[in-house]
């Protein structure tokens, strides 16, 4: 059995107009499917609302009701509970949920549409990120038509209202007390027609050509950073706003130099007598400059010496990073008969002192496996 119409609505029979409607604003907020995206009880709930305010805000329908009941509007009866016509409850009703579903009517744009944002991909050296440079270069994007400066229109004309929205773009279809608003089929949502498109850009507003950008990296770009050119990407349609350009920048691995943020590391090769018996080796920074880095006598493999103020710059800051070199303590290979003589002579004087680290290793492991052995 159906429940009244005025208990539903949760007003007394005297309600008036505006008791009704602030009644039905209420519970339809509360209700409405959107806010109880699949509550089967909460869509039924909303339908016995709509029905019953349907019927008791219109005069005629709500004597009817008040006289007969719901046997008013059975055997073909004109009331709401068939539903209402229109796309669903996923319409927008403008009427009562324009602040809830992201407010205010949408406004036409007279057709102008924001152009789309480019990318473009760089690779630089790291010489490059570390001095900076003004790159030239060509991106293919759209520009606004010179013929009709943008607005789609063939020159001497322009573009007009649209005769089905009136130039807002959105159409709307009146269902009770519901407003269900859609974008216009005729222009798209632009708002405006044009009759006589131009030759040049067939209506767009715009053409492709190449053009050509001047782009400036700072010194201290890293790997992977992005530039934006703001303006100079797709042209909007019809005259509408520039998209941005984005500049993706990649620095090409160098051949000795690996970056670490501001700091480089480089790994020098040294010869077994220089690291023995000690010296220097000169190395040629990012600035070009040549630095000397002395050895000292016993240096080990993998040793690393630091070159303070000679790594990258730091992007828009005055600081500058490091140079770490590391020596690679190479062994001698394709030994003569007497280079090989006098390493077997060198070796039969050592002792444990002229090695340390791999004689300490050896006892080392000899005690850890003696005494695992007792255990």
């Amino acid at each position: 059995m159906k429940a009244d119409f005025y208990e539903t609505l949760g007003v007394g029979k005297t309600a008036d107009d505006k008791e009704l409607k602030g009644a039905f604003r209420k519970l339809a907020m509360q209700f409405h499917p959107d806010r109880n995206p699949g509550d089967a009880a909460c869509e039924q709930k909303f339908k016995e609302i709509n029905e019953a305010y349907e019927t008791l805000k219109d005069p005629q329908k709500r004597a009817a009701y008040d006289r007969f009941g719901h046997a008013a509007f059975e055997h073909g009866g004109n009331g709401f509970a068939h539903g209402f016509a229109g796309g669903g409850f996923s319409d927008i009703f403008e009427d009562i949920f324009g602040e809830m579903m992201g407010g205010g009517r949408r406004r036409s744009t007279g057709g102008r549409e924001r152009g789309a944002d480019l990318r473009y991909n760089m690779e630089i050296t790291l010489e490059e990120a570390y001095t900076g440079k003004t790159a030239q270069i060509r991106v293919p994007a759209s520009i606004s038509c010179t013929d009709c400066s943008g607005s789609g229109a063939k020159p001497g004309t322009q573009p007009v209202t649209c005769s089905l929205c009136g130039g807002s773009g959105r159409v709307r279809a009146a269902q009770g007390f519901f407003s269900i608003e859609r974008t216009c089929p005729q222009c798209q949502g632009r708002g405006q027609t044009i009759k006589d498109p131009c030759p040049k850009c067939a209506g767009q507003g715009r053409v492709t050509e190449e053009r050509s950008l001047s782009v400036n990296i700072p010194a201290g770009i890293e790997d992977g950073t992005r530039i934006r050119l703001a303006n100079e990407g797709e042209a909007g349609l019809r005259g509408g706003p520039q998209g941005d350009l984005y500049i993706f920048l990649s620095v090409k691995p160098h051949e000795f130099f690996q970056r670490d943020g501001a700091d480089l590391y480089c790994k020098v090769p040294i010869s077994m007598t220089t690291a023995a018996l000690g010296g220097s080796f000169e190395v040629t920074t990012l600035d070009g400059s040549q630095t000397r880095v002395k050895v000292p006598e016993g240096t080990q493999n993998g040793r690393q010496f630091r070159l303070k103020g000679k790594g990258m710059p730091v992007l828009r800051q005055p600081v500058i990073g490091d140079l770490y070199i590391q020596t690679v303590v190479e062994t001698p290979q394709n030994l003569t008969k007497r280079q090989r003589e006098l390493l077997e002579e060198f070796e039969s004087l050592s002792s444990q002192e002229n090695s340390p680290q791999s004689s300490g290793f050896f006892s080392r492991m000899k005690d850890f496996f003696e005494s695992f052995g007792e255990r």
